[in-house]
This record gives C-alpha cells, structure tokens and sequence, in this order.
C-alpha cells in the first residue's frame, strides 16, 4: 500500500518502522528534529532529510550515495524484509520525499507507504503521542539503486527537442510562470521549456492533509493536458515536492515507477 490510514498504523504499530521525517522550509525557523524530540508517533525514529541527502555538491536535497543511504539505514535499524511507514509534520512533502528514496534505493515498494495525514491527522484524532525514544539495533541493511527513477540536466535539456517524457513541475503557479522571484538566491523565474505546471498542493486535502481520493487525482492530472502515451518525469524547487507528485500520479497508475530530476530548478535555474 502507498499510502496507509491512521487507524491502520494504530493498530499495527508494532509490527512496522516508523519514520518521522519532518522537515521545514528554512523561512518557517522549525525545526523537524526537535518537534521530533517533543512529540512523536509512539515508536518512530527519526530520518534527518538534510543530513541524509548529498553534501559534495551544492544543490540543496539531491540523494546521497548508494554506500551512505545503506549505511545510515543500518544504523537505524531498518532491514530490507521491514515494512516502513513514513510520516511527517510538514505538509506530506518530505514524507514523500523520504518514500521517493527508499523506492530508489530498492526497498520492496510494497513494503513502503507514507501515512495519509501524517502527524497533524494523528494528533487531530487524539491518538497517542510520545517523547519516549528507544534504543535501536543496528542492521545490515542494502540498496539496490533504481537509477532509471531519476533524470539528470542532460537528459532534461535533450528532452526539450526530442519530447520523449513529459515535465511536470510542483511548484506554485506563480513561480512557474516567473511572476514571483525563486526563495533561493542566484536562480532565475520561470521553468522548463515545454514543461506542464501542477502545484503539489492540489492533490492535498486542506481540511486533514490527506492525498486526494483517486477520482479527484484523475482530474487533476488530466487538466495538465499530460500525454499519456508519455512517462511523467516530476521537477520542482528542489526535487521534494516533486515526490509528492510522484507518489500521486503512482496512486492512479499502480505500475507508475516514481521518476523525478533531482537538480529540478535548483539547478536548471541557475544564472551564468
């Protein structure tokens, strides 16, 4: 299941890791790991999603290497035959972005789901909450990397001519259409050329946080005027959003393989 209920991870809290990964934009000064510290979903550990992203390279999030993703999965005692259910406190976006991961580095997708709702819909029902964090036994954890889920700028610019995917970008109207400046410095306004915008936000329920039901997603897609006879390739600021897109389009179309470009307009957007 991609995506999984509240009362479903209540019932079955201890036969899955849990996942908190919440993490904010830098302009909302929270901070994932210390809310984390406060509250969280009884038994969850927590994934750091700047931490555990590339640090050679000066694009924001982009994945790490195979050998560090296994290395730190270890060390949070995940094994390969585990069901891991991610959650966050921000929005569904890095929940989707931590899934994202763990299907490119091979976990079984259907040991993957993102919590519908997340923290905010657990605590809207009064379920429990903890500080507790208990020890973790380290596993022998190994990636398997899917490197055909992500797109590179070579392939995204050779795209442009030759159309073979579709581009769909998760940012907000706005700035796809260069009406509002990039939150990051040095990045130009607008997007890719030939590229369709559907803001993340619209597959979310505002009231609960929850995805969209399947009808609505549909429609949803199709207004994009997305060719279906092409693969979708999902882009956004910086390659988290995207996921969000991602995982919804795969909710309507169950053999979807997630595909996302990393850099997104990080690193398409740059000046120079």
């Amino acid at each position: 299941m991609t995506l999984i209920s509240t009362n479903w991870l209540n019932k079955n809290l201890s036969k899955v890791k849990i996942i908190d990964c919440s993490w904010h934009m830098p302009l909302t000064q929270r901070d994932g790991y210390n809310e984390y510290l406060e509250e969280h979903i009884p038994e969850a550990i927590f994934f750091d999603l700047d931490k555990n992203s590339e640090h050679n390279t000066d694009l924001p999030h982009m994945l790490p290497k195979g050998t560090y993703f296994q290395k730190v999965v270890s060390e949070l005692g995940i094994t390969n035959k585990d069901k891991v259910v991610i959650y966050d406190n921000s929005d569904v976006f890095s929940a989707c972005r931590c899934w994202f991961t763990f299907f490119y580095f091979g976990h079984n997708p259907k040991k993957i789901s993102v919590l519908n709702g997340g923290l905010k819909k657990w605590k809207l029902e009064n379920k429990t909450v903890s500080k507790t964090i208990g020890p973790i036994k380290k596993s022998n954890y190994f990636v398997n990397e899917q490197k055909d889920l992500v797109k590179n700028i070579m392939e995204i610019k050779k795209n442009i001519k030759e159309q073979k995917f579709e581009v769909i970008d998760a940012r907000s109207k706005k700035r796809f259409k260069g009406l509002e400046p990039e939150p990051r410095p040095g990045l130009k306004s607008g997007h890719i050329k030939n590229s369709k915008n559907m803001p993340f936000i619209e597959c979310i329920n505002k009231s609960n946080y929850t995805f969209k039901n399947k009808e609505e997603l549909i429609k949803i897609f199709e207004r994009t005027g997305l060719d279906k006879s092409k693969n979708p390739v999902f882009s956004c600021g910086s390659g988290v959003t995207a996921s969000v897109l991602s995982l919804a389009f795969r909710l309507i179309h169950d053999n979807y393989s997630p595909t996302i470009y990393d850099g997104s307009w990080s690193e398409y957007g740059k000046i120079g």
